[in-house]
């Protein structure tokens, strides 16, 4: 098995505290230019980041998560705040040229937000393997006030909070024993 393959997966473990080591703003830039590669459909791109870092936007963000969340929170160097753009639509005329894609999606509002929420969702999936690479430790987490978070940092906005993920350097005397996955034969079919 490579180093790679033990990094992004089978040794790369969900964190659940952080050592304190700061996230530089060209790591999280570096981060950006890594993930923004993965595919979306029609390129669509509708993941919004916000990566909270100051001690006033942490002071925010807790007031929207579940308690459980909040001590993974305040040791965290980052947090990122993966949200979706429900206008990402309005952007498919530079990001996917060669088709008028965003008639597709202009006026479909269910058509809109299954989308966004999908390709966000992959886009956040990038960011963790992308992260990852960078040597960075993650703890993705969905237990947070998602009326109020989105109060909080996009109001005014058509970006909404898909997931929030912890990133730094992980504490592994924080880290649960891993738990049992799915067997081939129990999560595929071949067909």
């Amino acid at each position: 098995m490579s180093l790679t393959t033990a990094q992004l997966f089978t040794e790369a473990r969900t964190q659940n505290g952080y050592l304190d080591h700061p996230v530089p703003d060209a790591q999280l830039r570096e981060l950006y230019d890594l993930l923004k590669f993965g595919p979306t459909a029609a390129n669509s791109c509708p993941a919004r980041f916000v990566f909270v870092r100051s001690a006033e936007a942490k002071a925010r963000l807790l007031e929207c998560v579940s308690p459980g969340n909040v001590a993974k929170i305040q040791q965290a160097p980052v947090t990122v705040i993966v949200g979706m753009d429900l206008a990402f639509h309005d952007k498919l005329p530079q990001l996917f040229p060669h088709v008028d894609a965003r008639s597709w999606f202009a006026g479909k509002d269910a058509m809109i937000q299954e989308s966004a929420f999908r390709n966000s969702s992959l886009q956040g999936g990038y960011m963790i393997i992308a992260a990852r690479a960078l040597g960075l430790d993650c703890g993705p987490m969905s237990g947070f006030d998602k009326a109020k978070l989105d109060a909080a940092f996009f109001a005014g906005t058509a970006v909404r909070s898909n997931f929030i993920c912890t990133l730094g350097r992980g504490d592994p005397s924080k880290v649960f024993a891993r738990n049992p996955r799915l067997s081939f034969e129990d999560a595929c079919t071949l067909a």
